[in-house]
């Protein structure tokens, strides 16, 4: 079987889960480029990378913006590849909330078949609609507490730098685990219950300045939205 590994503690995989809607890609583009996203194509599923200075320390940042329409039960075909998940849900939606629950008890059943030390947060987005809060911030950390994960509030139209904390602190966290050595299969030959993306097709971003529509290879890249605007990542309408 054949195995490339990668450099040890210079690159991290991130995944985010989480149902359509809760703002995942949002949250993608807000890290990446520091704006926010209007318009977008839910049904895409789509890798990234970007070059990061974590701790005065380079690491390559790839991120996952997933979309798994079936749910809870199909997370489990990204662990082979996740060094840390990110679980998001809205603030605002309590059922988006109760499919985190689901996400957190699937990787739980899954930690001792794959990495056991996988660092997971938990991740309550748009803050800016607080005021239709269905989920409390006490609710989110005792979820997060019954699991072992970390919890954070966040808005991916606001604050950058607290968006940037998080997807940071999961780089932190992986490193301490020395978990950063990334493990890719060869194309004729995957390992048994690795993903489907186990040859993996990564675009580097542009800056903000110099940004353009990028499009990834994916199976679930069926098309793509046109705007007006400056365009960016699965047809973002990019403010």
């Amino acid at each position: 079987m054949s195995v490339i590994f990668g450099k040890s503690c210079s690159e991290c995989n991130l995944v985010l889960l989480g149902v359509m809607g809760c703002g995942k890609s949002a949250l993608t583009v807000k890290f990446l480029t520091k704006r926010f996203i209007s318009e977008y194509d839910p049904y895409l599923e789509d890798i990234y990378s970007s070059e990061e200075l974590v701790d005065q320390q380079p690491v390559t940042v790839r991120v996952m913006d997933t979309c798994d329409q079936e749910g809870p039960v199909n997370c489990e075909r990204y662990l082979s590849w996740a060094h840390a998940f990110l679980l998001v849900y809205s603030i605002n939606n309590m059922q988006s909330f109760t499919s985190c629950q689901l996400y957190l008890q699937t990787l739980a059943l899954h930690k001792k078949t794959f990495r056991p030390q996988t660092p997971i947060i938990l991740l309550g987005n748009k803050l800016d609609m607080d005021r239709y809060r269905q989920v409390s911030q006490c609710d989110g950390e005792a979820l997060a507490a019954r699991f072992g994960c970390s919890f954070f509030e966040v808005s991916a139209c606001r604050d950058f730098s607290s968006v940037q904390h998080v997807f940071y602190e999961a780089v932190r966290r992986v490193k301490r685990r020395g978990l950063t050595q990334a493990v890719y299969i060869s194309k004729d030959k995957a390992l048994l219950g690795a993903p489907s993306f186990t040859t993996p097709c990564y675009k580097e971003l542009p800056v903000p300045a110099t940004a353009k529509l990028v499009t990834v290879k994916t199976s679930r890249a069926q098309s793509k939205r046109k705007a007006t605007t400056l365009m960016l990542l699965k047809g973002f309408k990019i403010f």
